[in-house]
C-alpha cells in the first residue's frame, strides 16, 4: 500500500522555531510506504526570491532532501505568501530543485485515495475578496515579478514585511465569508477538472465539506490547517490506496 502526505500553511520563519521543529519531526519519521509528500502552499511565511540564502534555509532544505533520499516524491505549490518560490535573479537555483522536488502547476489532478483529486493552495477560490484577487493577478505576472526580483535583496525583504503588515490590517476588516472560498467557484473548478475530491489549504479552516456537483453528483472538499506555533498542532492529510483522512499532527 502506498501512502501520501499532504500539508500546507506551515508559514516557516526563523522566529517560529516550534513549527520548524514540528515539520522536521514529521518529515523525519515518514512511514516506509510514504511515496509522496505534497506541500500545498505557504511553506514559508514570506519568500522574496531563490537567492535569499541563510543557515535557516539550509536547515529546511536538508529536511526535504532527506525525504527524497528515502524515495518519496516531493511536490511544492505556490501559496499567497511564497508565490516567488522558484523565482530569482539570473543564476539562482530554483528552490524546488534545491530541495530535491518539483513545483506543481497552480492546480493539479493526482490519484489519491483511489480516485483523482484536485490539489491547489486555495487562495484562487476566494473570489469574493476582490482586492486580494486583483493583487494576486498582478503578483503572478512575469513582468511584476521581474520588477521585484530586480531590486536588491534587502529592499525585497523590506517590501515583504510591508506586505505582511498590510495584509494583516486588511484581513482584520474583512467579513468572514470574503476570506473563505466561494462555493460556486469550488463547484466550477471541480467540474472543470472532472473530479469529485478537492484538497487545499489557505483558509486556515480545516474541515471536510460535502459538495454538490452538476449531474446530481456528490463530491468532497478537504481543507488542510495552518501550523500553530502557540498550540503546536496542525491538520494534515494522509492518503492511501482507498481513502484520504484529515488528522491532527501535534508537535
Amino acid at each position: 500500500m502506498a501512502r501520501a502526505l499532504l500539508l500546507s500553511d506551515v508559514h516557516l520563519a526563523p522566529d517560529l522555531p516550534r513549527c520548524t521543529t514540528g515539520l522536521k519531526a514529521l518529515l523525519g519519521d515518514l512511514p516506509a510506504d510514504c511515496t509522496a509528500v505534497y506541500v500545498l502552499g505557504d511553506l514559508f511565511e514570506v519568500w522574496v526570491g531563490d537567492d535569499n540564502r541563510s543557515d535557516y534555509l539550509d536547515e529546511v532544505l536538508a529536511m526535504f532532501r532527506a525525504v527524497g533520499a528515502q524515495g518519496a516524491e516531493l511536490v511544492f505549490c505556490h501559496g499567497n505568501r511564497d508565490f516567488l518560490l522558484d523565482c530569482g535573479p539570473a543564476g539562482s537555483t530554483p528552490f524546488s530543485a534545491q530541495a530535491g522536488g518539483r513545483m506543481m502547476a497552480e492546480a493539479e489532478v493526482v490519484e489519491l485515495g483511489g480516485a483523482p483529486a484536485l490539489l491547489m493552495h486555495g487562495d484562487q477560490l476566494c473570489t469574493l475578496d476582490e482586492a486580494y484577487m486583483a493583487f494576486r493577478a498582478q503578483a503572478r505576472s512575469e513582468a511584476w515579478q521581474q520588477g521585484i526580483l530586480g531590486q536588491p535583496l534587502e529592499q525585497r525583504l523590506m517590501i515583504a514585511e510591508m506586505w505582511r503588515m498590510k495584509s494583516k490590517m486588511a484581513n482584520s476588516n474583512k467579513a468572514e465569508n470574503i476570506m473563505d472560498v466561494t462555493p460556486s467557484e469550488v463547484v466550477r473548478v471541480m467540474a472543470a477538472a472532472g473530479v469529485e475530491r478537492l484538497i487545499h489549504g489557505h483558509t486556515h479552516r480545516p474541515m471536510r465539506h460535502q459538495v454538490e456537483l452538476p449531474g446530481n453528483m456528490s463530491g468532497e472538499r478537504l481543507v488542510l490547517g495552518d501550523w500553530r506555533e502557540d498550540s503546536g498542532e496542525a491538520v494534515i492529510a494522509w492518503a492511501d490506496d482507498s481513502s484520504v483522512s484529515l488528522e491532527t499532527w501535534r508537535f
